[in-house]
């Protein structure tokens, strides 16, 4: 097993040597302010069988969670998905996904009640075929598949029974810890044959980060630490970091170190922000809006030949849906009135009729180029927001006692896309983040800027009309199926009568006329 413990710190915050103490045998921190990230590396024959036999069968297996609460994604971790657990797939075999996948999501998912949860119960039922743009960006998985999740409570204990040694309170102590992050990426491929768990704390606790870390006991296992600082390299691509690296139980002082590299995913240098919310009332049309100051609007620090274009990306579970034929019009009209520029790629259910327990899959995904002010967003003329808007509809849910029922809607991402036809292609870099579902979506050369929503909880919740079910009286659900019934009996019923009134008629019709005809022929004999 091995074991990354980065420190990100701030360039204002405070440090003082005796915050990180490095001997022989182990590593103290105490009181340090700073975001960090956590990476853990595990061989498969330290998995349990279930958990092996899943990973055997996948070509690569990416699970990405991000927290409902908000948080400052800090370079080199800028990179950002909608709240909620994103699964990206490939089966090692084309057209055969076994439902090990399935029953292993059903185990660590655990959905909260209320949630609008689809089970998975095979992945070519249940994901999506994302529309993978551009096949040479790194490696982007063929199937996708997304849900809520608010809290970890079950992919800790999993983790805890199935991957940390039984006698290692360790390992049961870092999976506590997991309760508690913004945000947990979960990778396999089938060409390193190992399960990576990285874990990113935007902020630390009160107090500061206090932490003791031993020599690992077998020489089999490594733990390496950094304590760094991230600033804009010397070209408009590059991230330069510097700080103190070790590994604990082999180094006795901390080596200091300067280096920079390539990054896709780069910070904004001035804050930038936007909020969402769905315009009253919703009904069953809602339409959401992304609201940004113009001053989060200014061009990224991107090369000056690149092409930069503000995009959003949503995801949108079964209980919510876009009009692909609506929202992918070219009519300037529409486009200048919601300030979209143009629907750029979608994939998932798009069936307009259908209600929610009829579809099968989780629901879609969406990336939309938004419009900006023609006018300089330093302008203080026009100090109001910049509002993209997009119509969406909810499908029929089951019947409720209120008469309502709730659809939870992740925040989308919003984010700067710039490309370059030439320079630097965007390599795989020590803290590189891929596999967001989003990224597969644009070329190898596409530097990334993230937008930070501004929220108190990155989740929209949005009342639809059901019908309404009452306790007592005529409108009970029982009441209901059994009138349902006894209408469909009914009108069976009748379409069989009718059905053989006409066949009796026939037949009479048919002797009545034998019966004329006969005597004819015999007169006329």
């Amino acid at each position: 097993m091995k074991r990354r413990i980065t420190f990100i710190q701030r360039e204002d915050a405070a440090f003082d040597p005796q915050q990180a103490v490095l001997t022989a045998s182990s590593l103290s921190v105490r009181d340090l302010d700073a975001a960090r990230e956590e990476r853990i590396t595990v061989e498969l024959d330290q998995l349990s069988e279930q958990l092996r036999a899943t990973l055997e069968n996948s070509h690569e297996l990416h699970l990405r969670w991000a927290s409902e609460r908000p948080y400052d994604a800090v370079a080199p971790f800028a990179s950002r998905v909608s709240p909620g657990l994103h699964v990206l797939y490939t089966p090692l075999k084309a057209n055969e996904s076994p439902e090990v996948l399935c029953t292993l999501l059903r185990t660590v998912v655990g959905p909260d009640e209320g949630a609008q949860y689809k089970d998975c119960m095979k992945p070519e039922d249940s994901f999506i075929t994302p529309p993978l743009l551009s096949t040479r960006f790194a490696s982007s998985a063929s199937l996708q598949y997304y849900t809520q999740l608010s809290n970890l409570n079950n992919l800790v204990e999993y983790i805890q029974q199935s991957v940390c040694p039984t006698a290692s309170l360790n390992c049961q102590t870092q999976a506590d810890a997991l309760l508690t992050a913004d945000s947990i990426d979960i990778d396999y491929d089938s060409i390193s044959h190992a399960l990576t768990v990285s874990a990113f704390w935007a902020s630390p606790p009160e107090g500061g980060w206090r932490d003791e870390v031993e020599k690992p006991s077998s020489a089999a296992d490594q733990i390496e630490f950094g304590l760094l600082g991230a600033e804009p390299g010397l070209e408009p691509e590059e991230i330069k970091m510097g700080g103190l690296l070790a590994i604990v139980g082999e180094d006795k002082k901390f080596k200091p170190t300067m280096f920079s590299f390539p990054s896709r995913h780069q910070p904004l240098r001035e804050p930038a922000s936007y909020t969402i919310s769905f315009t009253p009332p919703t009904g069953l049309h809602p339409e959401m809006s992304i609201n940004m100051p113009r001053s989060s609007l200014k061009r990224p620090p991107a090369p000056e030949d690149a092409v930069c274009a503000l995009h959003t990306y949503l995801t949108l579970p079964s209980t919510i849906f876009g009009d692909q034929y609506q929202l992918g019009t070219t009519d300037p009209l529409f486009l200048e009135s919601h300030n979209h520029v143009a629907l750029r790629a979608h994939a998932g259910e798009m069936d307009l009729e259908a209600p929610d327990w009829v579809v099968e899959r989780w629901g879609s995904s969406w990336l939309w180029e938004i419009a900006t002010p023609q006018s300089n967003p330093d302008d203080t003329a026009d100090a109001s927001n910049w509002t993209v808007t997009i119509p969406l509809h909810l499908r029929y849910l089951p019947p409720s006692e209120t008469g309502y029922r709730t659809a939870h809607v992740p925040w989308p991402v919003v984010f700067w896309a710039c490309h370059t036809e030439e320079g630097t292609k965007m390599g795989v870099n020590p803290f590189d983040r891929t596999n967001l579902g989003w990224d597969g979506l644009f070329g190898p050369r596409t530097m990334f800027y993230q937008l930070q929503p501004a929220g108190d909880r990155l989740i929209e919740d949005v009342e639809v009309p059901v019908l309404r079910l009452e306790n007592d009286g005529l409108f009970q659900g029982k009441h209901i199926e059994l009138g349902t019934c006894v209408v469909v009996s009914l009108g069976f019923l009748w379409v069989l009568w009718k059905l053989f009134r006409v066949a009796w008629t026939s037949g009479v019709g048919s002797n009545d006329q034998a019966g004329r005809t006969g005597p004819a022929h015999d007169k006329k004999d």
